[in-house]
């Protein structure tokens, strides 16, 4: 279902919001000033849209076929195929976005194990930013969104819906259920497309002990987009 993930939100418009936000933080925090960028899941480059303005940008994913379509976006970046949890280049950058494909990660092991490798590969006074989608204190059991395909990017003849809804089958455990249901309408003829992931939860407290563990000196910042707030991280090396 990957040809759908450019519908699903306007790379220059709400994820630009985003972008410009990860940018003010790198500039606030980095020492010496950051030029230099890694996007870590960087999955169909939407936030390298806004980033590359401002850093020479490389993006890393472990999909293939999201990597062609942050190419096709950002031909102007580098990209790498490989592992958030188990990567290894020869560059050190000065900031690294950790994109939201960091949800996937549903152990501690693994969340200690990207933000280990993202230490790694930044110079010193280099900056870490994470924003947790979910966390323990702001899920919200049986949350439903819908949204629309992006107007101006829906190929001829074709128009979508997405709805997602999170729920968690066992609060004892550190791990919630994403369904997303795709209606899919081709020259008005439905078909229903569905996928269902296994995503990690847990404390805020968590994040913040498993970064410091890593080397990091976290800076909490407040981000706030269409009436919703989220905690973003700034992690100092």
């Amino acid at each position: 279902m990957a040809w759908l993930w450019p519908l699903w939100g306007d790379h220059e418009t709400e994820y630009a919001h985003y972008a410009a936000h990860v940018a003010r933080l790198i500039a606030t925090h980095a020492a010496p000033p950051a030029t230099s960028l890694l996007s870590l899941a960087c999955g169909g480059g939407k936030n390298l849209h806004t980033l590359k303005k401002h850093f020479s940008a490389t993006g890393l994913d472990l999909s293939p076929t999201m990597l062609r379509q942050a190419a096709a976006l950002n031909p102007e970046c580098a990209f790498v195929q490989a592992d958030m949890r188990t990567f290894s280049l020869d560059t050190l950058f000065d900031a690294i976005l950790l994109e939201d494909g960091v949800s996937h990660l549903v152990c501690r092991t693994d969340l200690a194990a990207t933000f280990a490798r993202a230490y790694r590969h930044l110079r010193p006074g280099g900056v870490l930013v994470v924003t947790p989608d979910v966390t323990t204190e702001n899920f919200r059991q049986n949350q439903t969104t819908c949204a629309e395909a992006v107007a101006r990017l829906k190929p001829a003849g074709v128009d979508v819906c997405f709805i997602e809804n999170l729920y968690d089958p066992d609060p004892a455990d550190e791990h919630y259920e994403a369904t997303i249901l795709y209606l899919i309408r081709e020259r008005g003829r439905l078909r229903i497309e569905t996928d269902r992931w296994t995503l990690g939860l847990f404390p805020l407290a968590v994040w913040k002990q498993l970064l410091s563990d890593a080397g990091f000196v976290v800076h909490e910042h407040v981000y706030a987009q269409d009436g919703a707030q989220y905690l973003s991280l700034a992690c100092v090396k």
